[in-house]
């Protein structure tokens, strides 16, 4: 069972202390946090909710795997604006009945992946729930002005993705079947790697005109870059960068890759990797069509339009 609420707390407290960022005056022991920003630097804010059986099965993933995912959702986030994570502040609601062990090992897991970043847990909350649910809110800087949004693609504009997609798809419709999987590091689904030096990396050169992380899946967030920039897309399906036991299908519609999408004038010259990171040309922003946001070449050069058809909470 859960110890006790000052118990907990304290074993936060000390896991936190393995994760230090110097913009944090302030963590954990106040009533608030105080996070210092560097000069001529804004904020950015980004939360996200993790909640069993809705993101995550404690029969499929171990807890460590969850306290990672927890915290990769935010920094990708970060990752897609160009920034740099600077703290982030967990509330966390478990049952009384939860093992102890899976408390502390979802909390290494996420407190490993804020250590690799420079990230550290500066403050939260706890509560009694009836299933495990997690909010992680995180903070990041950037400098003024700099931020990359999803309103800055334009006509004409190539569209690139990082690494390969459909992986974290795939291993979930294999645990749909019922196979067990090993949660290895290196899985993008147990244990995704935030693009963070690729985001920061392409802001810094000036090469991304928008960007947005794969967290939904390609066709419903490269809608949100046309949505937020009035503009459609050209992909082409042999294009795609499809990750080994995924398809066309999971490469297009399937989340949780975390991967960057960027679009960069026909002018950028963007190398072929960033980082050690794969990046692929995969089409190209076009005039606003009212018909449809995005239209895919399939193989045989022919375009039809790509309908949304990635998670999505509340469909029916």
């Amino acid at each position: 069972m859960i110890a006790s609420e000052k118990k907990l707390i304290e074993s936060i407290r000390r896991l936190a202390s393995r994760s230090r960022n110097r913009a944090v005056v302030q963590g954990i022991g106040d009533d608030c946090a105080v996070v210092r920003l560097s000069p001529g630097h804004e904020l950015l804010v980004t939360t996200d909710f993790s909640i069993e059986d809705v993101h995550f099965r404690r029969k499929w993933h171990p807890a460590r795997s969850v306290g990672h995912r927890c915290l990769a959702r935010g920094l990708s986030d970060i990752a897609a604006m160009g920034g740099e994570p600077l703290a982030c502040f967990l509330s966390l609601g478990l049952p009384a009945k939860l093992p102890q062990r899976w408390a502390d090992e979802f909390l290494e897991g996420l407190v490993r992946l804020a250590k690799r970043h420079g990230v550290q847990l500066a403050g939260g909350d706890i509560s009694a729930a009836p299933k495990i649910t997690t909010d992680i809110v995180l903070t990041g800087q950037v400098p003024t002005g700099k931020a990359v949004l999803r309103s800055g693609a334009r006509p004409g504009d190539l569209i690139y993705v990082t690494g390969e997609l459909g992986a974290s798809t795939a291993a979930l419709n294999q645990l749909f079947a019922g196979r067990r999987l090993q949660a290895s590091p290196s899985s993008r689904h147990f244990f995704p790697d935030p693009r963070l030096e690729i985001g920061s990396w392409l802001r810094r050169r000036g090469l991304a005109a928008a960007m947005i992380d794969l967290s939904d899946g390609l066709s419903i967030d490269l809608g949100h870059i046309c949505e937020e920039s009035r503009v459609s897309a050209l992909i082409d399906s042999r294009q795609l960068p499809i990750a080994r036991n995924a398809t066309l299908q999971l490469a297009l519609h399937g989340g949780e890759d975390y991967e960057l999408l960027f679009t960069a004038p026909r002018s950028a010259k963007i190398p072929a990797s960033i980082h050690g990171v794969k990046v692929t040309h995969i089409g190209s922003i076009t005039r606003k069509d009212y018909r449809s946001a995005i239209k895919i070449l399939d193989d045989n050069g022919k375009q039809r339009t790509l309908r949304p058809l990635g998670w999505q909470h509340f469909r029916t």
